[in-house]
C-alpha cells in the first residue's frame, strides 16, 4: 500500500455518519424531486454540498454540476460586457 492509513476517532467516525446520513438523505429527496413537482435543481447540490464537506467524490461530482450550471446558464444582462 502507498499510504499508511491513520485510525479515524470514533467522534470523527459518528461525524462521518451524521453527515452521510443527512447529505444523503437531502440528495435522495432531490433525485425524487426530479418526478414530483419541485426544486430538485436546487435540492441535489444542496445535498452534495453537505456531503462534500466529508467525502472526496461528492466535491467532484459537486464540480461537475457547477461547471454544467454555468455552461447551461446564459451570463446575466449586467454581466455581458465584462
Amino acid at each position: 500500500m502507498f499510504f499508511k492509513r491513520q485510525p479515524i476517532s470514533n467522534v470523527h467516525l459518528a461525524r462521518r455518519i451524521i453527515i452521510a446520513l443527512m447529505g444523503g438523505t437531502v440528495t435522495l429527496v432531490g433525485i425524487i424531486l426530479i418526478i414530483l413537482p419541485g426544486p430538485a435543481f436546487i435540492v441535489i447540490p444542496a445535498g452534495l454540498a453537505i456531503l462534500a464537506t466529508e467525502f472526496m467524490w461528492a466535491k467532484r461530482w459537486l464540480k461537475k454540476i457547477r461547471q454544467l450550471a454555468a455552461r447551461l446558464t446564459p451570463p446575466s444582462p449586467g454581466r455581458a460586457g465584462e
